[in-house]
């Protein structure tokens, strides 16, 4: 029974919590009177570190309902599921250490008197750019995944 709930409830949770980081918070924190680029990079740097780690333990736990209810995780589910967990994964592994040398040295410059001008800031690099690419698959993929089985359960 804690695997049906953790099915049906988790890529809900995942999703609020993309939603809400990536697409709400992280935007307006730009537009806070007295932000700076430098600052706002450095507190993103924590708070992207932050939901990657709670992600992580999602997909354990869903991993772990998946097996424990495999019959309610048809062929679509599985890959809108695995979709999801390759998109984290290349985010944790690849995406973000790769950014991670760019943001250091963003945040690094707030601590200085001349934070504003000792790195220039580039929004959208490419490995940016991809980072909210696999964000937006995970939003797409993960409701669909729980409408999906919140039906299997219902039939």
């Amino acid at each position: 029974m804690f695997a049906l709930v953790l099915l049906t409830m988790l890529p809900f949770v995942w999703f609020g919590m993309i939603t809400a980081i990536s697409f709400i918070e992280t935007p307006l924190k730009f537009k806070a009177p007295g932000m700076t680029h430098a600052l706002g990079v450095g507190i993103g740097r924590l708070v992207f570190k932050a939901l990657n780690l709670v992600e992580a333990a999602i997909v354990v736990l869903i991993v772990g309902a998946w097996t424990q209810r495999q019959d309610l995780v048809t062929v679509p589910i599985g890959v809108l599921l695995a979709l999801a967990i390759l998109a984290l994964a290349v985010q944790t592994v690849i995406l973000r250490p790769a950014m991670a040398k760019r943001t250091r040295a963003l945040s690094e410059t707030a601590l200085r008197p001349a934070g504003n001008t000792a790195v220039r800031a580039k929004v959208a690099t490419a490995t940016h750019i991809a980072y909210i690419a696999s964000e937006a698959l995970k939003v797409v993929t993960l409701p669909i995944a729980g409408i999906l089985i919140v039906l299997a359960v219902a039939a």
